[in-house]
């Protein structure tokens, strides 16, 4: 190994020791500055495809390019030292079959220099999980609501529920057996959530499934508040950063009309004052 070459305080074989014991802190991260603040406090750091609606405003992750889940890894590369980076592979990418799936991971694993994937799906995905992690990709699964089939799931609805909890468990048990590291439960019934994480063998990560999964996921945005209108129920606000800034850049455009900024002390002379501007 090179003696330059960057490794990762935590590994996914790290990650999978943690089964049943100190829960996994995760959160996503799109850009360097916070990602930098994440790292600091999480054992995994996630690029999500939920950057097309955070970031850009698309209507749901279905939009997401490869290109753009590269550039966003890249800059959350930068500001990540000590925790798990994982990016998401987005719709399209990986689906067709495992030749695609190991071609566009290895890409993203090469540009970005992240230490896994993740992908949606559960026994359909088998196949595909299966030949990544034996060619050297370690595969961070999803389960329950996939964001990626919201089209043909009718909207971001609770999966799990009634005669459809064996469905998700047999995609437990399905994901871990074809050797994924991790699985995320996303929007299922905490009954549920709590028997899969007794029975699989890989750690559970949790968003809006139980507080007994191995570990806690949530976008980042969302925790801070950065959204006046969003508020899914799974989602604790530990931040209202949104109506922060609203009422900053609210002070700055009323300074600015009122020429109240900038000040004297913004503005520059004709003279040093004895110190570097």
């Amino acid at each position: 190994m090179s003696a330059n070459a960057r490794v990762p305080a935590l590994t996914p074989p790290d990650v999978l020791a943690r089964k049943g014991g100190e829960p996994l802190v995760c959160l996503t991260a799109y850009t360097t500055p916070l990602a930098r603040i994440v790292d600091r406090h999480c054992d995994i750091v996630l690029v999500g495809d939920s950057v097309g609606m955070v970031l850009h405003g698309l209507p749901s992750t279905v939009g997401v390019s490869l290109d753009m889940m590269i550039m966003h890894g890249q800059a959350v590369r930068r500001g990540v030292e000590r925790a798990l980076l994982v990016v998401d592979m987005p719709f399209g990418s990986y689906e067709e079959s495992p030749e695609q799936a190991f071609r566009n991971a290895a890409l993203i694993m090469t540009e970005t220099g992240c230490g896994a994937v993740k992908l949606e799906g559960g026994e359909t995905m088998e196949r595909t999980i299966r030949f990544l992690t034996r060619h050297g990709i370690p595969v961070m699964a999803h389960i329950g609501l996939t964001p990626q089939a919201v089209n043909t799931l009718g909207g971001y609805k609770v999966q799990g529920r009634g005669d459809d909890a064996f469905h998700i468990q047999r995609d437990a048990e399905a994901v871990a057996e074809a050797g994924a590291f991790s699985v995320v439960l996303e929007k299922v019934p905490a009954t549920l959530a709590d028997r899969i994480t007794k029975t699989i063998p890989i750690p559970t990560i949790g968003i809006g499934a139980s507080p007994t999964c191995d570990g806690q996921i949530l976008v980042a945005d969302d925790m801070l508040g950065m959204f006046a209108t969003f508020r899914p129920k799974f989602v604790k606000r530990f931040a209202e950063l949104g109506d922060a800034a609203d009422a900053a850049i609210a002070s700055y455009a009323r300074e600015v009309r009122s020429r109240e900024f900038p000040g004297d002390v913004h503005v520059f002379t004709d003279r040093k004052q004895g110190k570097a501007e």
